[in-house]
Order: C-alpha cells, then sequence, then structure tokens
C-alpha cells in the first residue's frame, strides 16, 4: 500500500511539473485564447508614453522637421491602405481610396467636427474614440486646443547643447541643414522665455539660464525632458570637467567657431548637467534611442548601447530615464537596460514601423525579460492635412493591442503565464507602467 502511495504522489508531482514547465512552440489553443485577450485589452484605458498631437500646420509639434523627400519605411507612407481603415473607424470614411476627390470628405468631416468639438474638445473625442486616458504630449510649445489633463507635456532639452556659431555643423549634410536651424530657434525661444536678449556672459550664467527654463517649463507642466541628440551627434557622451566646458564657454559664447571636438566636449558637459538636474527636479530624461528619419541618419553612431555609460553611471540613479521608441532595431538587447531600476523602455514607433506580427515579437521578448520596464506609445504625428495624428493615433493603437494579444496569447499558450497574469501585464504595459513614473502628475 506504500508503495502504491508513493507511486502515486510521484505521477501527481511529475504531472504538477509538468504542467507548470514551459513549452518551445504555441499550442492549438493560441488563435481562441487570442479571440477571448483581444476584447479585453481593447477596453483597457491606455496611457500613451509618447505622440506628437496636433494639426497638420502647426509648427510646434516638433522641435525639427524632416527634410525634404526623406525615406520612410511602407508602413509610415501616407498610402499605407490601413489608413484608410482608420479614416472609417474614426470619421466613417465611406470610400475606399483617398483620390484628391474623397480625400475632400475626409478634411470636411475634420473641419465639421472641430466646430462641433471647439477648442480641447476636439481632440479630447479622439482620444475617447481611442479608448485614451491620456496621450503625453512630446512638441516644442502646447497650444491652447491641446486639454493639459489629457495630454501632459513633454518639452525639448537638446537646444542647449547648440549655443555657439553653428554654421560648420550645419553644412555636414543636408539634414543637418534642417535640423541646426531649428535647434537654434528652439534656444532663442527659451532666451525670450526668459527675457535673455544674448546669450549670458559666462557658463555659471547659462547654467542659470538653463535651471530657469527647466523650473519654467515644470512650473507650465512639463513632465520631462526630451533629448533628440541621435539625429545631431553621436550618442556616445565623455565626461568633461566644469572647468574644460567653461573654457570653450568663455571662448565661443560670442564669436568664433569651436572645432569639432571642442563642440563635443562642451555638449558632453550640457548633456550629463541636464540629465542631473533632471534628477533633482523630478524630470525624467527621454531620449530618442532609435532609427530616425533622415537618410543620413547615422545608426551606428545613435546606437542605444552607446549610451549605457550614462545610464548606469551611479550619479544618475535619482534620474528616471525613458528610452524612446525602445533602441529600434536593436530592442532586443536594449531591454537588458531596463535592469537598471530608473530605466524605462518606450515600444513607440515600433508599431508602426513593424506589422503587427513582427511587433508581436518584440512585445513577447520585452514581456518576457522586464515587463514591468515597458510602457505603450503611439508616436502619432500628422502626416498632412487629410492624414492627420488622428489617424496615426488609431494605426499605433490599434497594432499594439493586436500584437500586445497575440504576444500574450502565446505566452499562454506556452505555459509561461496564466490568463490572468496575461491581464495583469496588459494593464501594466498599456497603462500602469508610464503613470507611475510621474509622481501623480498624470492619470
Amino acid at each position: 500500500m506504500k508503495q502504491i502511495l508513493l507511486f502515486v504522489y510521484a505521477v501527481t508531482c511529475l504531472a504538477s511539473v509538468a504542467a507548470a514547465q514551459a513549452r518551445p512552440f504555441p499550442g492549438p489553443d493560441v488563435q481562441q485564447i487570442y479571440q477571448r485577450l483581444l476584447p479585453q485589452i481593447e477596453k483597457i484605458r491606455a496611457f500613451d508614453h509618447h505622440a506628437h498631437p496636433g494639426f497638420a500646420d502647426d509648427p510646434d509639434i516638433d522641435a525639427m522637421a524632416a527634410p525634404p523627400d526623406a525615406s520612410a519605411p511602407l508602413r509610415t507612407r501616407d498610402d499605407n491602405p490601413e489608413l484608410i481603415a482608420a479614416a472609417k473607424a474614426l470619421f466613417g470614411y465611406p470610400y475606399g481610396d483617398f483620390s484628391p476627390e474623397h480625400a475632400k470628405w475626409l478634411v470636411a468631416k475634420k473641419t465639421e467636427l472641430k466646430k462641433q468639438y471647439p477648442g480641447t474638445g476636439y481632440f479630447n473625442m479622439i482620444l475617447d474614440k481611442l479608448n485614451t486616458e491620456s496621450s503625453v504630449a512630446n512638441r516644442a510649445m502646447m497650444p491652447d486646443y491641446l486639454d493639459p489633463k489629457r495630454f501632459p507635456w513633454v518639452f525639448f532639452a537638446d537646444s542647449f547643447m547648440w549655443p555657439f556659431n553653428n554654421q560648420r555643423e550645419a553644412a555636414r549634410n543636408a539634414d543637418e541643414g534642417v535640423f541646426i536651424p531649428l535647434q537654434e530657434k528652439m534656444l532663442h525661444r527659451w532666451m525670450r522665455q526668459e527675457n535673455l536678449a544674448k546669450l549670458p556672459g559666462n557658463l555659471d550664467g547659462y547654467l542659470k539660464f538653463i535651471n530657469q527654463v527647466l523650473e519654467t517649463n515644470r512650473n507650465n507642466g512639463g513632465i520631462a525632458m526630451k533629448f533628440e541628440v541621435a539625429y545631431f551627434r553621436p550618442t556616445t557622451f565623455s565626461d568633461p570637467t566644469r572647468e574644460q566646458a567653461e573654457d570653450i564657454y568663455q571662448q565661443y559664447a560670442s564669436s568664433g567657431v569651436p572645432s569639432e571636438r571642442e563642440y563635443r566636449t562642451f555638449q558632453d558637459y550640457i548633456f550629463r548637467y541636464l540629465v542631473q538636474e533632471g534628477g533633482g527636479l523630478h524630470l525624467p530624461v527621454h531620449i530618442h534611442s532609435a532609427v530616425g528619419i533622415g537618410d543620413y541618419f547615422n545608426l551606428s553612431e545613435s546606437n542605444i548601447m552607446n549610451l549605457e555609460s550614462v545610464l548606469r553611471d551611479p550619479r544618475y540613479r535619482g534620474t528616471t530615464f525613458v528610452m524612446i521608441h525602445g533602441g529600434y532595431p536593436l530592442e532586443r538587447q536594449a531591454i537588458f537596460l531596463a535592469a537598471m531600476k530608473n530605466v524605462y523602455m518606450d515600444s513607440s514607433e515600433m508599431e508602426l514601423i513593424q506589422y503587427p506580427s513582427g511587433f508581436k515579437e518584440t512585445l513577447k521578448q520585452w514581456l518576457e525579460t522586464f515587463p514591468d520596464k515597458i510602457t505603450f506609445g503611439t508616436d502619432c504625428f500628422p502626416y498632412n492635412e487629410v492624414l492627420g495624428a488622428e489617424e496615426s493615433y488609431w494605426l499605433g493603437a490599434e497594432s499594439s493591442r493586436m500584437a500586445l494579444a497575440a504576444a500574450l496569447a502565446e505566452m499562454i499558450s506556452e505555459n509561461e503565464i496564466t490568463e490572468a497574469r496575461a491581464l495583469e501585464l496588459a494593464h501594466a504595459y498599456l497603462h500602469d507602467n508610464g503613470v507611475k513614473l510621474y509622481e501623480g502628475r498624470v492619470h
């Protein structure tokens, strides 16, 4: 009898271990699990951690602009037929193409809705249609047509790194010929905001000016600062002394053209200074970390892993970092930067460049690694007068929810997680992980 009981116990233990053991392939139930999960995931009210909301004629949507005739991945081109589905879902678009005659209907429909939902009502209505609670607005300046309660502001900080004569920098290639003058424009806007007619006479004054802008922007609703630095220079940052930066500032603030080495040294100091101040002011630091627009974007020089020496620097443990776009196409390596307690990965842009089948693989790997350190974003941006931020909002949100449901369905089918745990992870990715970074300043 004792041997029989021991045998039954052993079989029970083996069955329990087998049931808990993860499998390398999903089973035939994966499609059914997906169909159960998707409606539940669609009901989760989202926190969009990265977007560029606004109308196509608004010059403040970004602190930079796409170079003329820039190359774009297939799915992000304005002839993507999925955008027709977006127009149908949001506006009841009755046509199957965007011919000029048909596109007039969509423009007129949006004009009508702007009158029906005046002021901040229009984009609030768009968020409601997307089941989005709030959407972080990464913009040069905030307009009066975006509700600050639902569109918290992330402002740009790159321009502080470009105070000197930039003639040589702008001449490097056609992209920089567009980008660098816009950084100069942004810096002058910050100077006007703080009533500065010219650059301060010394580095102390310049750093004081930077702090004034950061504090003013925070008081005006800014929840984080954003760097697009990968577009302008390599993301490898040395660690110069204040004295080195002071000597360079003293030499070139009023005249002269710094060498590339001198300029990089000064910028390295300013970047690290801003990162440090972000921690002191409780302003998370968002950094563009993926491939970017333009034919001269240098992926090897902007590799997200170049930032490791900054992210893992003990001096910045008090600063929260958000890696915007998750280092794509190096997102599989990049997720391990989230081992740092103050580093988070944002998935925006990847869900637009990739189709849901590809983005599912990205999300699955992230969910299997550091699911508490990843956040959802749409990276919406107005294409033109016809296809605005509204359609890219829809495409980003729909793609993310589908890919999320598919990734979680596979994880359930492969015995990695339970269905209840899957919904917890869905809530965290779509909402909770991002919201907790801002200490009650967002919803």
